[in-house]
């Protein structure tokens, strides 16, 4: 018999929880507001329709922003900021140097010794930063072998993805099972108690992304290079007869249609010359000369349209002098997360004076976007590829700022004096969680401090580190996971699953319900799928009478099968752009590698929890 619908409040959050989900996977609406606009809605719900637990006591609405201060939140923040501490110093530069200099003699061997060191680093940090660190050295390798670098790529990026589900630090989604887990009165799982199952799956996945991978994925070039020209700088001065005499820089502007982008004029006198603004009602004189940087068609354009004679230096641009960039270069740099570019403009961070260099073209999941003009008002986002053209020294100042992760077939990382402090702290924090002397939350916070103490890295670095869209993607899924235990909507979803699935041994439930996440966590977000999917887990164990861990743990590994979509995963998106997939990609390496796990765990963890 199917079970009889709950009261209006569990009908109403669990609708809720639908639109959420829906909102979740929204491309055109931020996910900050839509987490945002979720706590609000379930907070002012329950303010306005109180609701009464079975025993009397009331839900008050304010303990539904409780997130914003839980462990596991804590946690995340404040691991982020210690994965940013090693990326600043360069704590990984070593890792690096190995691994490029074993690709040079054993390319087939380095795959693999690269995903199993990917795996298990991501087992004790952020995966981001490991991205971060391993694309450069792998597009390195397919510039030196004339070769694509879409099959390296996607498997390393899966590989950190593979290596993180092993461990409670490994993401935050582990840490939010663990912590909403322990709060529904289980035993709080230790950093390695589900390593085990974690490892003979992660076996049967390097084997997969080592082997087969590379061999399904079609030969993918990032399109940047050609979509792109390259961008020069020269003076159009004004003629005597041309068009641009006393006509104001409004009137030029006009006259281009738009087009014309003066960077300053220099108008030439008997003694010295003069630097003038570019105001619009700037008007124009003869022997003026206007700065600017295009493309070598649109200044030939502009030299043409306003009878003016364009020069490089003191040489007139000509068939026999045509157009030069000295000491200028293209690269490709991706925004990470942190980067002060990550949710601004161009624009708004004044790239050209910050990091004096100018972006000529913008790659996104797969489409050119060639917005010269417009392109310092596009609202970039992580993973967004930037072609950009500066001198090289100021490209290699931004490599080693670390603000942004530069695509230029080169292995030179950055790397400070500080970076053994880094990374010394980093395993002083994971340690101190290993060996119980300390919750991860705290220990967390405690290299916090030392990085700062010791000048690792500055408060600024710290809040670039911190993802809004990760702490308010947590705090809306923990609130909604409340209100699902308490109005006992989390009993009644399980109830549903446990119909659907009646007549069935436990081990095909447990399976079927890991499958369900696996669903549901490349459509939405994966700590919205684990933070709601725990609840259900643990209400599902209880009605059958058996242990919860394992189903706990189940739902743990489905939230982590994030292989299926780029949107999935954050790093996804940056191995996306980088390599030039396309979406199809990922399915087509993704669903195989999801299911083998799935099949995987799905004998595996019956036999080790001993639930046959």
């Amino acid at each position: 018999m199917f079970p009889e619908l709950p009261n209006y409040h569990a009908l109403a959050v669990l609708l809720l929880t639908v639109v959420a989900l829906y909102l979740f996977r929204r491309d055109d609406i931020r996910l900050e507001s839509s987490c945002l606009g979720v706590l609000i809605l379930v907070a002012i719900g329950f303010e306005i329709f109180p609701y009464h637990e079975p025993d009397g006591t009331h839900l008050e609405a304010i303990h539904l922003f409780y997130g914003f201060g839980h462990e596991a939140l804590i946690a995340v923040c404040a691991l982020m900021i210690a994965g940013q501490g090693l990326v600043r110093t360069g704590a990984l530069e070593p890792v690096g140097r190995l691994l490029g200099r074993l690709w040079k003699f054993y390319p087939r061997l380095s795959l693999l010794v690269t995903l199993l060191v990917a795996a298990i680093l991501s087992a004790f940090m952020n995966n981001t930063p490991i991205v971060v660190l391993l694309l450069p050295i792998l597009i390195s390798v397919s510039v030196r072998n004339n070769t694509s670098p879409s099959g390296m790529l996607m498997p390393m990026g899966f590989a950190t993805l593979v290596g993180g589900m092993s461990t409670t630090v490994g993401t935050s989604t582990n840490l939010l099972v663990v912590a909403v887990a322990a709060e529904q009165g289980m035993r709080h799982m230790g950093l390695f108690d589900f390593v085990v199952p974690a490892s003979v799956a992660g076996v049967v996945a390097i084997i997969y992304l080592w082997l087969v991978a590379p061999k399904m994925l079609p030969p993918r070039e990032s399109i940047l290079e050609s979509a792109a020209p390259r961008l020069f700088t020269a003076h159009l001065t004004v003629a005597e007869d041309g068009f641009a005499v006393n006509k104001t820089l409004a009137d030029l502007i006009e006259h281009t249609n738009g087009a014309l982008k003066a960077e300053r004029i220099q108008r030439m006198g008997s003694h010295s010359d003069i630097r003038i603004m570019p105001m619009p009602d700037v008007v124009l004189k003869a022997g003026d000369r206007i700065r600017v940087s295009d493309t070598a068609e649109n200044l030939k354009e502009y030299e043409k349209t306003l009878g003016a004679q364009l020069f490089v230096g003191k040489q007139a641009v000509d068939d026999e002098h045509p157009l030069t960039a000295e000491d200028q270069q293209l690269v490709e740099v991706v925004v990470v997360p942190g980067s002060p570019l990550a949710g601004s403009t161009l624009k708004n961070v004044r790239f050209i004076d910050q990091y004096k260099m100018v972006a000529v073209a913008l790659h996104r999941e797969g489409k050119e976007i060639d917005l010269y003009r417009k392109l310092g008002n596009v609202t970039l986002q992580v993973g967004d590829i930037l072609l950009v053209q500066g001198a090289r020294n100021q490209i290699a100042k931004m490599k080693n700022q670390g603000d942004l992760l530069v695509l230029d077939a080169t292995t030179d990382l950055p790397h400070t004096k500080k970076a053994p402090v880094a990374l010394g702290i980093m395993a002083l924090v994971v340690g101190l969680a290993a060996v119980g002397l300390l919750p991860i939350a705290i220990s967390a916070m405690v290299g916090v401090m030392l990085l700062l103490i010791t000048r690792c890295i500055a408060w600024s670095d710290a809040g670039r580190s911190l993802s809004t869209q990760v702490i308010l993607i947590v705090v809306a899924s923990l609130a909604l996971g409340e209100a699902l235990m308490k109005t006992g909507g989390a009993d009644y979803l399980a109830q549903v699953f446990l119909f659907l699935t009646q007549s069935m041994p436990p081990p095909v439930i447990l399976s079927a319900l890991m499958l369900l996440l696996a669903i549901l966590t490349n459509i939405v977000s994966n700590n919205a799928a684990a933070v709601i999917g725990t609840p259900i887990a643990i209400s599902v164990a209880s009605q059958l009478g058996l242990p919860a861990e394992p189903f706990v743990v189940a739902v743990l590994f489905g939230a982590n099968f994030s292989y299926a979509t780029p949107m999935a995963y954050k790093t996804n998106l940056l191995v996306m752009n980088a390599g030039g997939y396309k979406f199809s990609d990922f399915m087509r390496i993704g669903i195989p590698l999801a299911v083998a796990m799935w099949l995987t765990l799905s004998i595996f963890i019956p036999f080790y929890y001993d639930i046959v």
